[in-house]
């Protein structure tokens, strides 16, 4: 299966997912217990992507908090991206230990906006319908139309 990720064109491969899932519980499991960054807040990788080469990965991370909070957890998982490298490298049977990219990820925060919004919807379509009642109207079509 090939697909294409946002802007760049990346091609996801099998291995390129399994890679990028691989990381995603090894990042998780090193940052909790390795990395000791007072900014780093209540987090969760969402994803990470790495391109066929294998080189870099996109790792994408939800924060739970202001704006301030999450721009100051990125910056922090960002400038620990050595020192996490470092802890990949025996966990890994790779010959080159990806570059990190820490990225923001707000598609939950997106996602509520839209399910917030389609509530709203729903709950301004149904008040509009109990203030303008359909007559009953029964139509069967096995019964005849008269002529």
């Amino acid at each position: 299966m090939v697909r294409h990720l946002g802007k760049t064109r990346t091609t996801v491969t099998r291995r390129t997912r399994q890679v990028g899932e691989l990381l995603k519980e090894e990042l998780d499991d090193i940052i909790r217990r390795e990395v000791k960054d007072p900014r780093i807040g209540f987090f969760s990788i969402t994803n990470v992507e790495v391109p066929p080469d294998l080189r870099t990965a996109r790792v994408y991370v939800s924060v739970l908090g202001s704006d301030e909070e999450r721009e100051a957890t990125v910056e922090a998982l960002s400038s620990a991206s050595g020192f996490v490298r470092h802890h990949l490298k025996p966990r890994l049977r790779m010959r080159q230990i990806p570059v990190l990219e820490f990225r923001d990820d707000r598609s939950m925060e997106y996602a509520q906006e839209i399910s917030h919004t389609l509530r709203e919807i729903r709950a301004q379509d149904e008040a509009f319908r109990r203030s303008h009642p359909q007559p009953d109207v029964e139509h069967h079509p096995d019964s005849e139309e008269p002529q």
